[in-house]
């Protein structure tokens, strides 16, 4: 569950992690808040994520896509009100696997209200969707990979991406037609 609460003493912290360890570090993170009792110091750990949905050979297919690659985020307590991280709780995220350190190093500033809240809102808004990996616009020509229309070419007339669809003018025996796709169905001609 995320939280937007900035308990007393809590503050978010953008943490580095190697490339492609995210998920690495906030899994250890999670496991071993529990196990060495940091639950007080370490509220949560984040990995901002969305799924986008694209299609390979005629196969539509899913992945998880990060919205920062290479960080993750920490709401952690404070040791005091200059805003000084709690040593242990520091050194126990600093030295976790995958992580590089904190953004801002030995002094990190805690991330502002603004920054977090609009990440979180990225989040929330992510939960349940699928966004399509390629973002499409009105003229743009598209070959149709699926369904009774399949290897025709046509035009983008209309574009929904809230959800997902396209109005793709097609011409069929000679008129053009419209004709309401997913994201998926479709994919763009090379010129």
């Amino acid at each position: 569950m995320v939280s937007n609460s900035t308990m007393s003493g809590h503050r978010w912290f953008a943490v580095q992690t190697l490339s492609n360890q995210e998920q690495k570090a906030k899994s250890y993170l999670d496991k071993f808040v529990e196990i060495e009792e940091m639950g007080d110091r370490v509220l949560e750990v984040l990995m901002p994520t969305e799924t986008v949905t694209e299609v390979k050979s005629g196969k539509k297919s899913q992945r998880t896509r990060k919205f920062y690659p290479g960080y993750i985020f920490v709401q952690m307590r404070l040791y005091d009100d200059d805003g000084n991280l709690d040593q242990e709780a520091w050194y126990f995220v600093k030295d976790a696997q995958g992580v590089i350190n904190f953004v801002g190093g030995e002094r990190p500033v805690p991330l502002k209200k603004e920054e977090i809240d609009r990440i979180l809102k990225q989040v929330t808004d992510a939960e349940g969707k699928e966004r399509p990996k390629v973002e499409y616009e009105i003229g743009e020509e598209v070959k149709i990979n699926d369904g009774p229309f399949s290897n025709l070419t046509g035009r983008i007339d209309e574009v929904d991406p809230d959800r997902g669809r396209l109005k793709v003018s097609v011409s069929i025996f000679g008129r053009f037609t419209p004709v309401d796709l997913e994201y998926w169905q479709v994919e763009r001609v090379e010129e």
